[in-house]
This record gives C-alpha cells, structure tokens and sequence, in this order.
C-alpha cells in the first residue's frame, strides 16, 4: 500500500510540474487537495512502518519521491516570482498612469516569505 501510496503522490508531483512548465492553466486547488490527500495518506502508512526494517527499494522510491518533490518546488517558486514580477508591473503602470508626479505612494512587492 505504501509504494502505491507513494506512486499516486510521484504522478500528481509530475504532473504538476509538467504543466507549469509547459505554461498551462491548471487548477491550483485541485493540485494541492490531491498532495494533501496523498500526504495524510502516507503519514497514515508510515506510521504502521515505524518498527519495520526499511527495504532498500522503497528507500530508493522514497528518494526519486524527494528528487521529484525538489524540482516541483523550485518550479512553483519560479511561476510565483514571475507572478509577483508581472504584478509590480502592472502596479507600476498604473501608478504611473493616475500620478500627477506631485506624490509618489509606492507600492512594495511582496516577499515570497
């Protein structure tokens, strides 16, 4: 059950990550619902595996499932700094568009922290 567990998990990660990458629309919602699911399914498993000798296979699944989870998360943190960069853009134009130059109120980009 855990190496399925950890299969479901690996293709919703790939397909996440195929998808920003290929620059499509895609439901963030249902992305994260189906990473939440797998996560308390998994946490669920691994709590039964706990005084179990760990296998050298699902060592190495594990591993893949973290070299997957590495590069998802460095490919959403690409698409939220180009989103926060086309926001400061528009941000910008705007403010630039109703200023007179008399004041200029600005307009911080936000932190990805």
């Amino acid at each position: 059950m855990l190496r399925k567990s950890i299969e479901r998990l690996e293709e919703t990660i790939e397909a996440e990550t195929a998808a920003l990458l290929a620059h499509v629309p895609i439901d963030h919602q249902e992305f994260n619902r189906r990473k939440n699911q797998s996560l308390l399914e998994l946490t669920r498993l691994v709590r039964h595996l706990q005084d179990e000798p760990t296998k050298q296979d699902l060592t190495e699944q594990l591993q893949s499932l973290k070299t997957k989870l590495d590069q998802n998360h460095a490919v959403l943190e690409m698409n939220l700094r180009a989103v926060q960069e086309v926001a400061t853009i528009i941000s910008e134009a705007i403010q630039s568009s109703e200023s007179d130059g008399t004041y200029s109120a600005g307009i911080l980009p936000v932190s990805p922290e």
